[in-house]
């Protein structure tokens, strides 16, 4: 459960592991759900709302949809999202709070009395004189009192309440501990609990004076008092199952699905989990949840996250920066449940090109993607293994290196997933990743040492037993890359199963129990199959996307909904744009540091930061859009020139050695005299920042490219401006025409947009710039319109699934 304060990246950790946790069970064929949500009692929202001058229901609706939207931008298969504040909780609350009452005996249940402690507000808890310390605030040189623990401010209190007697559950729960030795991971948290019980329990008190805290669930028989916050959010565990509505007894037939399996908390938070909850569990006779797993903070330099030193990482950022597959294999591999870990971008980007650029990609574009002349088929290796002609050629070697054998992968391959469930089975995420890296760098080498790309020359002009190694080499690689990807699905869900879509794997055969070596014969492609996905002349019909009537019919892919800042590149033979993207920026910064070019685009230099939050806004505006130039794809993938239909991923097309400048549309009011409301012009601003790419045509080519983009999807794209402008009366949008402009001194750009068709319309501004003009209807009367549409292709970017529709 969620907190009142904004989410931070220990959320979204917990949330991820969550999900992977969830996410693996499904690997290996049980059922799995998901809770999460938000807590949205107690004092912390109460005076946070007084202090923003709102009511404090409206501050929790704020903060759930922001846990939705981080839910939701980690990737996290939730089932379900409870609030505390929801009716059918409250009733839950005030079942379970009855019981507690009534159900109990005397002199272990609910009694009345007088309290007086340490409270802090923060952590919503009282600590015990020994645990709590005076210091100095450094800034303004007041003494205060903190928890030990924490560091949270705590203040005395005396105040009546009611009492759960957790003193007397001491040696009950001890009991349970001494008989579920591993009920709580790892075994250190387990000791640090069962010393808290041995040595600092006291009774709990359960319930603050409503004239004190209003923001909470009333005792329904007591109205004077508030039910405790923690006593409160712990019960959201039932509320899910049907607890107060279809069942409230240990002797209920069906509890729903409780007991739940594993309740995964951050250590700030192990003693309400595995202390508190047990205990009134017991109290009841109620089912215990099965485990508690309890993970470890993050830091940042060493030093604990904190506001108040500006060292908190924004996982939204994070997010928007690494994209949601490559920060949960961050995350996920370098958590720890057993000691905090630190965070920072160079981390980050150290195990994203090392691991998913070097290893991952690496194998992916060399398995799957061949380049040059070098062909070969997956399906036809599958055909060759199902047909049995590896057996009878156990002894051809074509390998430079005669030592080596083309099984140097069985070994790995056959216990790689035993090892991978092992250790995902005792949760131990980092060592199960690791598992499958090492067999990835295995297959990286595998391939370097048996060189398929010559073994297929050899193929190509004959050779029978070159044919049968070439086969026996890519059935092997593939086999190794399918298994890693389908054991990957619960840490990087999107991205491998990419990989698996492009090697074909039936969705039905990516389960734990197929994630072994020879098992699975239906997948890859025949080599007719990856010649009519890669030539548009094959395509069926079903395929085709029509523009307007007055243009010629073009062979494109069919998207669903494709607006402006659609996650969607464009290519053609002489350029490829990539929308702007967080991976991006660092490049682009670099480029921005240079004088001339900060004149030549009228910029102020921007700090690195400054640069993330103008690149994220950017792409959140229904009025702006930039593409990331980048150099070609190469179009001799399958040795006749076709654009192949891929999707364009950041493991490697649009890497930072491939970026050579940025391409820019902006949408204006028209304001030339007689313009009427709702006419728009485009300014488009291009710009080859690598000195190494200039004065070779990819200007020109980048800025074809965007016109065709735009004139395709202007549907799409009108439609998006007037829906974010619908707060200020415009109800339509029509293009008329596309602008540049240009400084005097610019002679090349100038050249190159006349060559286009602009024309100059007025005198140089005061700026010293000249603004040239081509209205719509000319675009494509252009002599360089055909071609252009002709090889121009846009393509899925980023991974997204679903998009890009073939017919079987």
């Amino acid at each position: 459960m969620a907190s009142v304060h904004a989410p931070h990246i220990g959320h979204l950790y917990t949330m991820i592991l969550a999900d992977v946790l969830k996410r693996w069970h499904q690997l290996k064929g049980s059922e799995a759900f998901l809770s999460t949500g938000t807590d949205e009692h107690g004092m912390k929202i109460q005076q946070a709302a007084l202090r923003h001058e709102i009511e404090p229901k409206q501050l929790c609706d704020q903060n759930a949809a922001e846990f939705k939207r981080l839910a939701a931008s980690g990737g996290i298969s939730d089932d379900v999202f409870i609030r505390t504040t929801e009716a059918k909780h409250y009733a839950a609350v005030e079942t379970f709070w009855r019981k507690m009452k009534s159900d109990i005996p005397p002199h272990l249940g609910l009694y009345k009395g007088k309290h007086s402690g340490w409270y802090s507000v923060e952590d919503e808890c009282f600590y015990p004189e020994k645990l709590v310390d005076s210091i100095i605030v450094p800034q303004t040189g007041q003494k205060i009192v903190v928890s030990a623990e924490t560091g949270s401010k705590v203040e005395w209190v005396d105040e009546e309440t009611w009492f759960f007697p957790l003193t007397k559950y001491r040696d009950i729960l001890l009991e349970f501990f001494d008989k579920n030795p591993t009920w709580i991971e790892p075994a250190s948290k387990m000791s640090e609990v069962r010393d808290w019980v041995e040595n600092n329990l006291e009774d709990l008190s359960v319930t603050r004076p409503y004239q004190r805290l209003n923001w909470g669930i009333q005792d329904p028989d007591d109205p004077s008092q508030t039910i405790y916050v923690w006593v409160d959010a712990l019960v959201n565990y039932l509320t899910i199952t049907g607890y107060g509505e279809s069942w409230d007894s240990p002797d209920a037939a069906d509890k729903g699905m409780w007991p739940s399996d594993v309740h995964v908390v951050g250590k700030d938070i192990i003693r309400f989990h595995a202390v508190y909850w047990p205990a009134m569990l017991l109290a009841l006779g109620l089912p215990m949840p099965k485990k508690i797993l309890c993970h470890n903070h993050w830091t940042m330099s060493g030093r604990k996250m904190s506001k108040s030193i500006g060292n908190v990482v924004d996982p939204f950022d994070a997010v928007q920066r690494w994209g949601d597959d490559p920060l949960r294999y961050f995350l996920m591999r370098n958590g720890s449940l057993h000691r905090d870990t630190d965070y920072s971008n160079d981390l980050v980007h150290a195990v994203y090109t090392k691991e998913l650029q070097a290893n991952l990609g690496n194998a992916y574009y060399r398995v799957a993607r061949p380049k040059g002349k070098t062909a070969w088929s997956t399906r036809s290796a599958v055909d060759a293994y199902c047909d049995g002609v590896f057996t009878a050629h156990r002894d051809l070697n074509y390998s430079a290196r005669p030592e080596l054998h083309f099984t140097a992968l069985d070994e790995t391959l056959s216990q790689v997933s035993l090892d991978f469930a092992e250790f995902m089975d005792k949760h131990d995420i980092p060592s199960a990743i690791r598992v499958v890296t090492d067999l990835l760098t295995e297959l990286n080498r595998f391939l370097s040492d048996t060189e398929p790309w010559h073994i297929s020359k050899r193929s190509m002009g004959g050779d029978e037993n070159a044919a049968v190694t070439l086969n026996w080499v890519i059935f092997k690689a593939c086999e190794a890359l399918r298994i890693a990807c389908i054991l990957l699905q619960p840490i990087m869900p999107s991205k491998v199963a990419h990989i698996l879509d492009e090697l074909k794997v039936p969705l039905e055969h990516r389960t734990l129990e197929w994630a072994r070596p020879g098992l699975e014969r239906n997948y890859g492609l025949t080599q007719a199959e990856i010649q009519a996905l890669r030539r548009p002349d094959q395509l069926t019909a079903s395929t085709q996307f029509q523009l307007q009537s007055h243009t010629p019919q073009v062979v494109v892919a069919r998207f669903t909904t494709m607006k402006l800042n659609s996650k969607t590149a464009v290519a053609s033979s002489r350029v490829l744009l990539v929308p702007y993207e967080g991976h991006h920026v660092s490049k682009y910064h670099s480029w921005m540091t240079d004088p001339a070019l900060q004149a030549a685009t009228a910029s102020e230099p921007l700090s690195l930061e400054e640069e993330y939050n103008n690149q994220r806004s950017w792409r959140n505006s229904a009025d702006k859009l930039t593409f990331i130039v980048c150099q070609p794809i190469d179009r001799s993938l399958d040795g006749r020139g076709d654009i192949p239909f891929i999707r364009i991923n950041t493991l490697d097309l649009d890497s930072m050695s491939r970026m050579t400048g940025d391409v820019n549309f902006f949408l204006h009011p028209w304001d030339a005299e007689g313009g009427q409301e709702g006419w728009l012009v485009g300014e488009i601003d291009v710009m080859i920042a690598d000195p190494e790419f200039r004065n070779q045509g990819m200007g020109k080519a980048a800025v074809m490219a965007l016109l065709v983009y735009v004139q395709v999807q202007m549907g799409f794209i009108l439609e998006e401006y007037v829906m974010s402008k619908q707060a200020d009366g415009v109800s339509g949008a029509s293009l008329k025409a596309f602008f540049v402009k240009i400084k005097e001194g610019n002679v090349a750009s100038r050249k190159l947009f006349e060559r286009l068709g602009f024309r100059q319309e007025g005198q140089k501004n005061y700026f010293g710039e000249y603004k040239m003009v081509m209205p719509l209807d000319e675009l494509q009367k252009q002599p360089w319109w055909d071609n252009a549409l002709a090889d121009w292709i846009q393509i899925p970017y980023g991974g997204l699934r679903d998009q890009l529709k073939f017919m079987d």
